[in-house]
């Protein structure tokens, strides 16, 4: 596995990290077997970045990653902002110590090595105070170091002119290209790591969906479709699903003969050198194969990505919701 340095943290990480929100059943029921398969098959690739969260599925998520055994270079990166309370106005010092002090039991840790804002709103993020108090909680070694994960540009600018912000976490892929413009040689230039989330757009560059594919209750792509439980941004990255299904078909048309679409989609972010890490999702431990096997194909022509900008601002950027 190849690996790339997360930004100031030195930290090395995987190219290809493992997202684990599902492991907290918010894209359906994912019993424990599989759970731990999934973070078996992720520790047998070389996946050295795991990305969670505090509200993923209820401190599920952290809980089946602190009981299983890691490889000896695992980095594990949570969320705070987004459970006890704190959304959206109920911010304060001791209510994000309780939250990462509460991750830290669950992960079986004394110090986070990750702790990152998670999509706290751009108000909050304005006023500031949130940023003094992450710096406390590292100072006190809550965290060895800390960042944010935002649903916007503008969110992710505020947050690279705080100092103490060692990563950022973002939106980024095929369907939602605008941070290669300003955002990431930003980034570089303060030495702030990049972590891409939604690779995949929730499953859509996967190329596997079309008009008739249902989820499940309980998975966010069925009840957040409209943005109906928090912002419609973080789901299918903000395109309406059957227009989704119609943009990813034409994509198919553009991509390497003989690539598959998810490989197309996560070699596209690859080209990116301002990205530290790609954390994608699987639900099913063969899927982290097929993710891994997009760090060994060859980059994309110089061309194909100008022509996949261009096709982006034409047919896609008009139809996101929930801002970029």
């Amino acid at each position: 596995m190849k690996t790339r340095r997360l930004g100031r943290t030195g930290y090395e990480v995987s190219e290809i990290g493992l997202g684990c929100w599902q492991l907290g059943g918010d894209f359906g029921p994912v019993g424990d077997d599989t759970a731990k398969a999934i973070l078996d098959a992720a520790n047998a690739a070389g996946i050295s970045f795991w990305d969670t969260a505090d509200v993923y599925g209820g401190g599920l998520s952290e809980t089946r990653i602190g009981q299983h055994a890691k490889g000896p270079n695992v980095h594990v990166a949570t969320k705070v902002g987004r459970g006890g309370k704190m959304f959206p106005d109920g911010y304060s010092k001791d209510a994000v110590r309780a939250s990462l002090k509460g991750s830290a039991e669950r992960l079986g840790v004394a110090t986070l090595d990750l702790a990152q804002l998670h999509c706290v709103p751009t108000a909050v993020l304005r006023e500031g105070s949130i940023f003094g108090w992450m710096d406390e909680m590292q100072a006190e070694g809550l965290v060895r170091h800390w960042g944010a994960s935002v649903e916007t540009i503008e969110e992710g600018l505020i947050c690279l002119e705080q100092p103490g912000c060692a990563t950022l976490q973002i939106i980024f892929n095929l369907l939602r290209q605008d941070a290669a413009t300003e955002l990431l040689p930003k980034a570089a230039e303060k030495e702030v790591g990049i972590i891409v989330r939604l690779p995949l757009a929730s499953g859509l560059l996967s190329g596997k969906f079309d008009k008739n594919t249902r989820f499940a209750e309980t998975d966010h792509r069925n009840y957040n479709r409209d943005g109906d439980a928090f912002s419609v941004g973080e789901t299918f990255a903000g395109i309406p699903f059957d227009r989704g299904v119609e943009l990813v078909q034409e994509l198919k048309g553009l991509g390497p003969e003989g690539v598959p679409m998810s490989q197309f989609a996560l070699r596209w972010i690859l080209d990116h050198p301002q990205v530290s890490t790609v954390i994608a999702g699987v639900s099913k431990p063969e899927q982290i194969a097929d993710n891994v096997a997009a760090s060994e194909r060859k980059p994309l022509f110089p061309a194909l990505i100008k022509h996949l900008r261009t096709w982006y601002e034409d047919e896609v950027k008009p139809e996101i919701r929930g801002g970029v």
